[in-house]
């Protein structure tokens, strides 16, 4: 590929996470993007669980019986001349670390809100990690076919708690059972929630912003309120601003219901219209900033999923291309071992199906069928000076279980298991320093149920778990450890790495260590 071709193709691509807290309707917006895209021909919902027409974006068996998203999937299609990759991220609060890692791997964000609720927790803590990152965040108001709050408070809510400007780009005509349609200043219409007599989806809007063709709706009051909602905003409200959206410092709010399928569409196009191509990335060192349209190939792992495929018991590791061209077959460097590795069996991605890609480009996706090579965060390029990218967020452990096998004569799955749950980085393992039992750590207690379900579904060992309750983790440089300082309130462990911690009960047991032994430094990560 020629360097026009390539900064051609790396142009047409729009990599984005869908972020928001549990039940604010991601896993459905998601699926009724696929359906524009043409990828699925109907749009299931999440809670139609009787007739087991499961989301597209929750392939793993526990998703689909407890009807939430507990893993990252990745989706990719085609739509107006554009490649678009989007990551469907879990909403649950548990599983943060696996959403804040997916979110270094994107250039920009939808952020999915419940139009009753408005910001919730986790919305916040995404939308900081988004903030920090300076990305592109684009709001999109769901449920609007059910009574929510009204639509100024909730824009305005975008500014005091985020601190994020927002700027609505069309305008509900009633909610819930009253839901008309939208208000569309940015498209010059309205949108109607269901055709009218004469089966107009769409009615146009003059340039004074009143409808330019004869309707009922003209009369309606929530029309009127709506209309001068709008003229309102566009007063005093603030204005567009395209380089504020870049700079995420803007974010075009959009109403409607993605049950529904309406608004669905028009947020796409326009989303379309702003959303960034791929970005530079900086390395590790921050000296460089590897430009997308570099013709070198480089990349970097983002997240490792066990199992996608039950009949092959595979593994993948998802890789975010940064600059150049993925060929098949084609031999990479891996900078964290220096070693050269080929990739000829590698997949594209459309949630629990898959294809052989041949190419691709910065900005795209790739699953690299693995066996045991990568680790979360490992970069692989070609060319020189080696590319090391920088360190994608982990987070410590707070609750913690001892888990062994139920049988002990299935031992061989129950450590096969262990082992490649854990390199997902879900969840971490520890080793008891003097009995050798295993230890798992988590940031939240539903990561143990999926660890407890995958390792009877997948590995067919089940496990028991005696839980430890909450423990501050804390790193001890080696050659200051003397093992006699484990005791009960402080456990002495070694990580997955072989480096030793202690797991302290509560913060006094830590501070009583630190008064025994005032020399011995302890760390929070390594």
């Amino acid at each position: 590929m020629s360097d026009n071709q390539l900064a051609a193709a790396v142009d047409k691509r729009r990599t984005f996470a869908i972020i928001s807290h549990p039940d604010a309707g991601k896993t459905t917006i998601t699926e009724q993007l696929l359906l524009f895209g043409g990828v699925v021909r109907e749009a299931g919902t999440v809670k139609a669980r009787k007739s087991g027409n499961f989301a597209k974006s929750d392939w793993m068996e526990i998703e689909q019986k407890r009807g939430i998203s507990v893993t990252s999937s990745v989706m990719q299609f085609d739509y107006q001349g554009k490649r678009i990759n989007i990551l469907d991220t879990p909403g649950h609060e548990d599983f943060s670390e696996d959403t804040y890692r997916t979110l270094m791997a994107v250039d920009s964000a939808v952020m999915v809100i419940d139009s009753a609720k408005g910001i919730e927790p986790q919305t916040k803590k995404l939308f900081q990690i988004c903030k920090m990152r300076g990305i592109p965040i684009f709001t999109f108001m769901n449920k609007l076919d059910r009574d929510g709050r009204e639509p100024l408070d909730l824009i305005a809510e975008l500014e005091d708690v985020l601190g994020i400007e927002g700027y609505p780009m069309n305008w509900p005509i009633g909610m819930g059972k009253e839901l008309k349609g939208l208000y569309d200043r940015y498209h010059h219409r309205v949108a109607l929630y269901r055709k009218d007599a004469e089966g107009r989806q769409y009615l146009p809007l003059n340039d004074d912003g009143d409808l330019a063709v004869a309707s009922d709706l003209a009369d309606d009051g929530l029309y009127t309120e709506a209309r001068d909602s709008m003229e309102m905003i566009e007063e005093a409200g603030n204005p567009f601003d395209a380089d504020k959206i870049a700079s995420g410092d803007q974010t075009p709010v959009f109403f409607g219901s993605a049950l529904a399928n309406f608004g669905v569409q028009t947020f796409l196009e326009t989303y379309l219209e702003y959303a960034p191509k791929p970005a530079e990335h900086k390395t590790a060192d921050g000296d460089r900033e590897i430009q997308p349209t570099d013709p070198e190939f480089s990349g970097f792992v983002f997240k490792i999923q066990a199992n996608m495929n039950p009949n092959h018991r595979d593994r993948i590791a998802f890789v975010r291309i940064c600059s150049g061209e993925f060929d098949r077959g084609m031999d990479v460097i891996q900078e964290r071992t220096g070693k050269k590795l080929r990739l000829s069996n590698v997949t594209e991605f459309m949630a629990d199906t898959r294809e052989n890609v041949e190419t691709a480009v910065a900005g795209d996706i790739i699953g690299l069928y693995d066996t045991g090579n990568f680790q979360i965060g490992d970069a692989i390029y070609t060319g020189k000076p080696a590319v090391k990218f920088e360190k994608l967020p982990q987070f410590t452990p707070e609750l913690f279980v001892r888990v062994s096998a139920k049988n002990v004569m299935k031992q061989k799955s129950f450590h096969k298991g262990i082992n490649q749950l854990v390199q997902e980085g879900a969840v971490q393992l520890y080793t008891a320093y003097t009995t050798g039992d295993y230890i798992l750590g988590a940031v939240g207690q539903l990561q143990f149920e999926v660890f407890q379900f995958r390792m009877q579904n997948e590995y067919n060992s089940e496990v028991i778990m005696e839980p430890m309750g909450k423990k501050t983790a804390r790193w001890i440089n080696p050659d200051q450890l003397d093992e006699r300082m484990s005791s009960s309130r402080n456990l002495l462990v070694k990580d997955s790495q072989g480096n030793p911690l202690f797991l302290f009960e509560n913060r006094f047991a830590e501070r009583w260590f630190q008064d025994k032994y005032p020399d011995v430094e302890l760390t929070a990560k390594l």
